[in-house]
């Protein structure tokens, strides 16, 4: 399983990747009233904040042991809305982790498993959100989980074990291809990000299923999209943000790298491995003069801009990327305010970035405003940030309110006709339409 990319490394000097361990049930000594009073509090805040909307998910959330899936991490750990890593490559990058709480409830909510249905999760990781779908689909129902990496499958089986779920079937195996010896399966679940829609996953689904996928669409803006198919086309019947590790190891693979933009490197891109980008060309950049373009569009505190950030990326060769970088480069090689999520178009040697500022207007309430900018460094930073600012403008004039739809066609269906508000996304395995119309 997984959750937004993280870089955070590991204890230095360990030179071959780092491997989850199983739990030894004969040392568990957890205060059970605790873990159970810290558990509830966080199903608490997770449906303060509008997840685990069915009373399915939120006893599941609340019955599920989840620190004995990380036994590790801290009784505190375990139950802070946060993901805990439990593996990494040996760059010190997180490989695997037990996802954000919150972010679990919101899939699960997604899915809607039922009692007695069949379920394919791709990514076991700890095996806490298979143990969360077999309290879902009950003694009746089967879940099958798959991970590329045989440690984290046997702490998976070791964790199911001592929590005492036995409806579950943990396998290692590439989680692109599937389980079809299990097929068909009501509902699939992929906890690790793709970018194309594997056929498989398509494929072992029973008639009427319903596909759950963080699926990367453009740039490095990702949604949790749930598929069905109708009338012979699989379309979505819902999304969220939401952004995961990504699949490695396999025939769907999605990896990143590391494009730097400060000539000190702690400014840097993490653009998808397959996106062609220039890096030297890159290196250094924000080091050259600044370019600006405010752009009037404005957001409340706390409103998500998602659907800006979706249309804008899709609007561009390059996307929108995600950039990392230290607090400390806020005010000197960055703005005061840089937009954190994905954020970065490129054009040969120019980069821009979103930035805000508060603005002089205010809402109808006396509330608050942040206007949005485009910040430009490199030859053609002028031109390349009016076209970011003007697919924001386009946004915010013509689509703000809406949200788009997704549908996935074959690589070899003729293209579709674009026009405004429609976009083709072609992707390895298939090709994605999304649509604002």
């Amino acid at each position: 399983m997984g959750s937004s990319d993280n870089t955070a490394s590991p204890a230095e000097g360990t030179s071959d990747t780092t491997s989850v361990r199983t739990v030894n049930t004969d040392t568990i000594a957890t205060p059970e009233a605790e873990a159970e009073r810290l558990r509830n509090a966080l199903v608490d805040q997770i449906r303060e904040a509008g997840d685990a909307r069915t009373p399915a998910v939120e006893t599941a959330l609340r019955t599920v042991p989840r620190h004995l899936f990380v036994p590790d991490a801290p009784l505190a750990d375990a139950y802070a809305n946060a993901p805990v890593n439990i593996k990494y490559d040996t760059d010190g990058t997180s490989i695997s982790c037990a996802s954000q709480p919150a972010i679990v409830a919101l899939m699960l909510d997604q899915l809607e498993a039922q009692p007695g249905e069949r379920i394919l999760e791709l990514g076991a990781g700890t095996g806490y959100n298979a143990a969360l779908l077999a309290h879902l689909v009950g003694e009746r129902g089967h879940v099958t989980t798959i991970d590329v990496d045989d440690d984290l499958v046997e702490g998976a089986r070791a964790h199911l074990e001592a929590a005492g779920f036995t409806n579950v079937e943990a396998l290692t195996r590439d989680g692109a291809v599937g389980h079809a010896e299990g097929a068909p399966y009501d509902r699939i679940i992929a906890t690790v990000g793709a970018h194309g829609v594997p056929h498989a996953w398509l494929d072992q689904l029973a008639p009427g299923g319903r596909l759950v996928v963080p699926q990367r669409l453009k740039g490095s803006v990702s949604r949790s999209i749930a598929y069905e198919q109708r009338d012979g086309r699989w379309t979505s019947i819902g999304s969220r943000m939401n952004t995961f590790m990504p699949l490695r190891r396999g025939i769907a693979d999605d990896d990143r790298r590391a494009i730097p933009l400060s000539k000190d490197g702690t400014v840097r891109l993490q653009a998808p491995a397959g996106q062609a980008i220039d890096a030297d060309a890159l290196t250094g950049v924000l080091e050259q003069p600044r370019a600006e373009e405010w752009t009037g569009m404005t957001v409340r505190a706390m409103e998500s801009p998602e659907w800006m950030e979706l249309f804008v990326s899709c609007s561009l060769p390059s996307g929108l990327i995600r950039m990392l970088f230290p607090q400390d480069a806020k005010g000197t090689l960055l703005t005061e305010d840089p937009y954190p999520s994905s954020t970065a178009a490129v054009d040969k040697g120019a980069v821009t970035y979103l930035a805000r500022r508060l603005s002089e207007q205010k809402t109808p309430e006396g509330g608050k405003l942040w206007e949005f900018g485009v910040i430009g460094h490199g030859p053609g930073s002028d031109e390349l940030a009016a076209k970011v600012a003007e697919a924001i403008r386009t946004w915010d004039r013509d689509y703000r309110g809406r949200e788009a739809s997704f549908a996935i066609q074959p690589r070899d269906k003729p293209a579709i006709e674009q026009q405004p508000g429609l976009f083709s996304l072609d992707t390895p395995l298939n090709r994605i339409v999304v649509d604002w119309r």
